[in-house]
């Protein structure tokens, strides 16, 4: 892993490296223990564009250098360039990496975290697709200790992962919760020891590069569907999208492949 993300650009806030099928996003203000001041948020939003629009790109993983992945908004930052219609954080090429202007990155999205995880960070776990945390990670939603409300996706998507009763005990107090409790949640999938986290989510995520990533990127898309949309509209749209994967290259590649008994090389066509 040392050679993916050893080289980051001078006073880059967001680095970005290729593996392959796969682009590892990382967080870099460690000094500042990854807190997120504008121009972090740009770059990020920028990176998951790069991630949407590139096709030879099939997954995101989401990581931080450092101990820890993000201490939440750099507030004296962010707080001053609030508009009425909120915070302007995505430029031209841009995804909004939290998914609250109503776009998403159409690929799956792995996040790896670490040692401090606040507010936008618990908001990135749950607009993410899976996520690994080390058994260090300390998570909090402390909006409410800071008189704000969560702007990234608490409010509207904490109950859905978690159920009601566990939301509310953790962005109502602001207290702290460990990761055992973030995986007892199921906020997190899977808790590895300290260090473990990124190799874990980029074994995850070429798992997921290796399958046919218009199928995935389908699926993906059909599950987002019935949440957003109930369960109606989903099966309302896969007959049509069935149809359309039937046609493509790699659905003659996987096909060939079961016959044959040989693994698949999807080009995504």
């Amino acid at each position: 892993m040392t050679n993916l993300i050893a080289s980051v650009p001078a006073n880059s806030r967001v680095s970005v490296e290729r593996d392959g099928h796969v682009l590892l996003i990382g967080l870099n203000r460690p000094e500042k223990r990854n807190a997120a001041d504008v121009a972090m948020l740009e770059q990020l939003a920028l990176a998951y564009g790069e991630l949407d629009r590139d096709p030879e790109l099939r997954v995101g993983v989401v990581f931080a250098h450092g101990d820890h992945f993000t201490g939440g908004l750099d507030l004296a930052d962010v707080m001053p360039r609030l508009g009425p219609q909120g915070l302007a954080m995505v430029p031209e090429g841009g995804i909004h990496p939290w998914g609250m202007d109503g776009s998403r990155v159409r690929k799956p999205v792995v996040l790896a975290v670490q040692g401090t995880c606040l507010t936008l960070g618990v908001e990135l776990v749950l607009a993410s697709d899976m996520v690994v945390a080390a058994s260090d990670t300390v998570f909090a939603q402390l909006e409410v200790s800071r008189a704000i409300v969560a702007f990234g996706g608490a409010t509207t998507r904490f109950a859905a992962a978690a159920g009601w009763g566990n939301a509310m005990r953790w962005i109502l107090t602001g207290d702290r919760f460990d990761a055992v409790e973030a995986h007892r949640m199921g906020l997190v999938q899977e808790v590895v020891a300290p260090g473990e986290q990124l190799g874990r989510a980029l074994e995850w995520a070429r798992r997921i590069a290796a399958q046919a990533p218009l199928a995935v990127q389908a699926t993906l898309q059909n599950a987002r569907l019935a949440v957003r949309e109930g369960e109606s509209a989903a099966e309302t749209a896969l007959p049509g999208e069935l149809v359309r994967l039937a046609q493509t290259d790699d659905a003659r590649i996987g096909m060939q492949a079961f016959l044959t008994r040989t693994d698949p090389h999807f080009t995504g066509r």
